[in-house]
């Protein structure tokens, strides 16, 4: 069944900046390269924090340190600095702890993540937290662009087809609005299930809406008797 992960659709050329780069040069650079945010990393690229134009317009009185506490900005700043307490970093104004993704991870759960934590980025990750990479909600709107038609085409391939190993037209397949309805009957319960799992993974489905029945609840544990039933050998075998 097709799914497209965050590693086809990121961005592998990322904009970064350090705990202590300027605010000055995070600013030049966001408006360089026209980005709307980037990824704060440690000395080993582990990410760990974002600065995006919302932290450098909004009043921060606590910010996250590099050990990942949180206290008052200008505590953490020396003090027989002249101007230094005044100063500001990229550590100082980033959001901590940083909202990462899997480069493996489906578009829909990275668009999960940006939708439950209010964020339009997510640096991408390997299995260390090291940074390679970097996806934006554009960058996933494009990758599940799709019209009801083409997901209605899917469901009947990828759902019907590969995964139950069905005919495309056993079952009444409705999309509107990315809204996925399935209508009609199945063998077991199991199938069931496994429909409405396989359907609301694929690209571009916003829901699915259950309306299907099944004949056999094979997730019920047979009674005694129709356990010995099942085993009793066919005569003649």
């Amino acid at each position: 069944m097709k799914t497209t992960d965050v590693g086809a659709v990121m961005t592998t050329d990322v904009v970064t900046a350090a705990y202590g780069t300027p605010l000055r040069d995070v600013i030049r650079a966001l408006g360089e390269h026209r980005v709307g945010g980037l990824p704060v990393t440690d000395e080993e690229d582990r990410v760990i924090g974002v600065v995006s134009t919302s932290d450098l317009t909004r009043s921060r009185p606590h910010a996250a340190g590099p050990d990942g506490t949180t206290r008052p900005w200008w505590t953490r700043l020396p003090r027989r600095v002249p101007g230094l307490r005044r100063a500001r970093t990229a550590g100082v104004v980033m959001t901590a702890p940083a909202v990462t993704v899997r480069a493996r991870a489906t578009v829909t759960e990275a668009s999960w993540l940006m939708t439950r934590h209010g964020v339009e980025r997510l640096p991408v990750v390997d299995d260390e937290e090291r940074l390679v990479g970097i996806v934006t909600r554009n960058d996933l709107l494009q990758a599940v662009l799709r019209t009801d038609g083409d997901i209605e085409r899917a469901v009947r391939r990828d759902v019907l087809g590969t995964t139950l190993w069905l005919t495309p037209r056993v079952l009444a397949v409705t999309v509107e609005d990315g809204v996925v309805t399935l209508t009609g009957r199945l063998e077991r319960r199991s199938d069931v299930d496994m429909a409405v799992r396989a359907a609301s993974r694929l690209d571009g489905v916003v829901a699915v809406v259950d309306q299907l029945s099944y004949r056999v609840d094979d997730r019920r544990p047979l009674s005694a008797g129709a356990a010995a039933e099942a085993e009793e050998p066919v005569a003649g075998a």
